[in-house]
């Protein structure tokens, strides 16, 4: 049993009731209140009470008036700090002091990338000859700018043979957005556009004619990821035309959940279409496979081939001619690489060609001459190269220690490997890896970051949870600070899908912290990924209590060790860091002088009632059964919020135009917090209009972003500088 989700039940409604709001929210000494209106649901037999749920419908004018009165005190509470202009000032230069580049991709002997330059404040898009060619400006947002909208670039997918690029690009900083196809020649569009769709550009035909996108319903909000279908679109035709080549309800031989999500694509070099399907945000899919000539006939009728399924226990697959690569975590929680070949044999006689080890398997490439491969190993990521034949894994000599990553398709490439490496103190280097000379060249993609680290150490330790499990800490923080227990602390966390947090990434944007005497803290707590499978299902759906006890044990370590106290402690997460968050204030408010939230999911119970919320099922469960109905509610810490409680101070920060975690879950958790703490300190809702989830900000609302909160911070936890 659920509730029905009336948003505004009719006997609560009342437009002639409006908030409490002075004539002058800048002239506020405390944000405007927002009205208790109490909804009670019922879940099996147990009566939840939500006094703001009317928060929740954005479209209302009050709701919007209570939201825009929020966002302008804050807006001024956090302008007033006395720090936030000196940190925005030296953000601000920091982000100028180099290049950042992304999305480096290979298409023959054209490199195209994304970069962003001192001065700019999107991304553009890049494109030169070989890697020492002549760089050229392929396209700018400012391109595709309409309607009094800013546009931000999402991601690019050159076709194959490097003539033609697909953009996706989104308005407002969010996540949906349009496909544009451009001439590289020329620069020039070529009228293809396909409307609202996300996740990526495209995935292109061998040929350069044609690719596949997904397309979302047109639905309720909480429908309109569900039943997703991936369409075909053909250079120079209308893509009202265009038809569904695999998904829901297309192929009648293969049945597929409401909630599946299928992609397609031709592996490059082979001969055959990959057809995947995983559910929500689980790792676990079904792959299928079919001759790539089947694209000619009708979608329904194609004969496809499955190959994995999920009691296969399948994270990622390659193919390779005819020989499967896959990534496996069954009886391995840390990851083996198998391999079988579709001609004469399957996956039940697959062989192992990288055995599980202590090391977790994240990323495989097969390549021309052999299968490169990178681990997780106490932290710190390797590369191994690993012999089609011999199976031998050589490990790969880094330049240095710290993140390595495969980085761009190699198909391009005779022999070797492109990976990036960075370390906490050391930009990110694009190399080439030649397996003849067993070295490694700087491509200089990646222009260096010329900040100095000199000054910054960290070191790695562990803390001991609530159940005796270890759990890893990476502290970072200016060279010579006492241990004397008054150091302000940032201590971050996130502890879902899998995703490991204490990979070493250089901290640019964190030096106006540690440099004026903050301890930067990262957490490798449970529900992420630091060791495979056995760590993410440590940590999820009923288990979920363990990611903020981890969290909370990680606290306590830093205070039992003198660096810092309660009262100097600030703690941060984003997006399913949220849960996080608002589950470690309202279980220990004691433990902590401030925390922030950004587009945090704070109400896990309601996340299934949003369009991005049907498609997380798989990580966090539903109401919909007894089970997942109690495990959500054990994880949702705006239900937990309990008045007369001395909460820490609260910043709640969000983008109006997310569509991953709706604004109203920070809303709502604001709204319950100022009315409950009985702390005197401040709970803020701070709203960017021009925003979404992550991607689309511009370079200076990051560093506004970051501005409000260190200068947030500093003000509750105590001044640095030491």
């Amino acid at each position: 049993m659920h509730p029905s989700r009336n948003l505004l039940p009719a006997k609560l409604v009342s437009f002639s009731v409006l908030l409490t709001l002075t004539v002058s929210t800048l002239g506020q000494t405390t944000p405007p209140k927002a009205e208790r209106r109490e909804v009670k649901d019922i879940y099996f037999g147990q009566t939840i009470r939500d006094s703001y749920r009317w928060l929740e419908n954005l479209k209302s004018d009050e709701t919007q008036k209570w939201i825009k009165a929020q966002a302008d005190y804050s807006r001024v509470y956090l302008d007033k700090l006395p720090m936030r202009g000196e940190i925005l000032t030296e953000l601000t230069a920091l982000s100028d002091a180099g290049t950042s580049v992304r999305w480096i991709q290979q298409r023959g002997n054209r490199y195209f990338y994304a970069k962003l330059a001192p001065g700019q404040q999107d991304n553009k898009v890049y494109i030169r000859d070989g890697l020492n060619g002549m760089e050229r400006l392929l396209v700018k947002p400012d391109t595709f700018a309409g309607g009094g909208k800013r546009v931000s670039i999402i991601s690019i997918s050159p076709s194959p043979d490097g003539k033609l690029l697909a953009v996706l690009v989104a308005p407002g900083g969010g996540d949906f957005g349009d496909i544009r196809v451009l001439d590289v020649a020329s620069g020039k569009e070529t009228g293809d556009r396909i409307e609202k769709t996300s996740f990526s550009a495209a995935d292109w035909m061998p040929d350069g004619r044609s690719f596949f996108y997904f397309k979302f319903q047109d639905a309720p909000p909480t429908e309109k990821m569900q039943k997703i279908r991936v369409f075909r679109h053909t250079l120079g035709t209308k893509s009202e035309t265009d038809k569904a080549v695999f998904g829901y309800g297309v192929n009648p031989n293969i049945k597929l959940e409401t909630t599946a999500i299928p992609t397609l694509n031709i592996a490059r070099g082979s001969k055959y279409l990959i057809a995947q399907v995983f559910s929500g945000d689980s790792v676990n899919s079904v792959f299928y496979i079919a001759p790539k000539e089947a694209m000619n006939k009708d979608a329904a009728s194609i004969k496809w081939r499955k190959i994995v399924d999920l009691e296969d226990e399948v994270a990622s697959l390659e193919l390779r001619g005819d020989n499967v690569y896959l990534l496996t975590y069954k009886n391995a929680p840390r990851h083996k690489i198998v391999r079988f070949n579709l001609k004469n044999s399957d996956l039940s006689k697959a062989e192992t060609i990288l055995p599980a080890s202590d090391a977790v398997v994240e990323n495989f490439t097969p390549t021309n001459d052999a299968l490169y491969v990178q681990t997780l190993d106490g932290g710190t990521q390797k590369i191994y190269r690993t012999g089609y034949k011999t199976k031998k894994a050589e490990l790969i000599n880094l330049p240095y220690q710290g993140s390595a990553r495969l980085s761009t398709n190699p198909f391009d490439l005779d022999a070797g490997i492109y990976f990036d490496i960075q370390s906490w103190t050391q930009s990110p280097t694009h190399f080439l890896y030649n397996p003849k000379t067993k070295t490694a060249t700087d491509t200089k993609l990646l222009p260096p970051i010329p900040v100095e680290m000199s000054n910054v150490e960290f070191t790695n330790v562990k803390a001991k949870s609530h159940d005796g499990v270890m759990i890893p800490l990476v502290i970072i923080y200016k060279k010579g600070l006492p241990r004397d227990g008054k150091n302000p602390v940032l201590m971050l966390g996130y502890g879902s899908y899998g995703t490991k947090h204490t990979s070493p990434s250089l901290q640019i944007d964190y030096l106006p912290w540690l440099n004026r005497g903050g301890i930067l803290v990262y957490t490798g707590i449970r529900g992420g990924g630091e060791y495979g499978k056995e760590w993410h299902m440590a940590g999820y759906q009923k288990t979920k209590p363990n990611t903020w006890k981890d969290f909370i044990a990680c606290a306590e370590y830093l205070i039992a060790e003198k660096y810092t106290a309660p009262q100097h402690l600030g703690i941060m997460g984003r997006s399913a860091g949220g849960l996080l968050i608002s589950n470690a204030i309202t279980e220990r408010p004691d433990l902590f002088g401030a925390a922030i939230s950004a587009a945090g999911l704070n109400n896990a119970l309601l996340a299934e009632t949003t369009p991005n919320g049907v498609p997380n099922i798989p990580e966090f469960g539903t109401f919909k059964t007894e089970e997942g109905f109690k495990n959500l509610l054990a994880m949702d810490g705006y239900y937990k919020v309990k008045d007369g409680v001395k909460y820490p101070a609260v910043m709640l920060a969000h983008g109006i135009n997310d569509t991953r975690v709706e604004p109203w879950m920070s809303a709502k958790l604001a709204a319950s917090l100022q009315a409950a703490t009985a702390s005197g300190k401040p709970v803020l809702l701070r709203i960017d209009y021009d925003a979404g989830h992550i991607f689309g900000s511009t370079k200076m609302q990051r560093n506004e972003e970051k501005a409000n909160y260190f200068a947030f911070l500093f003000e509750q936890l105590g001044a640095g500088n030491r």
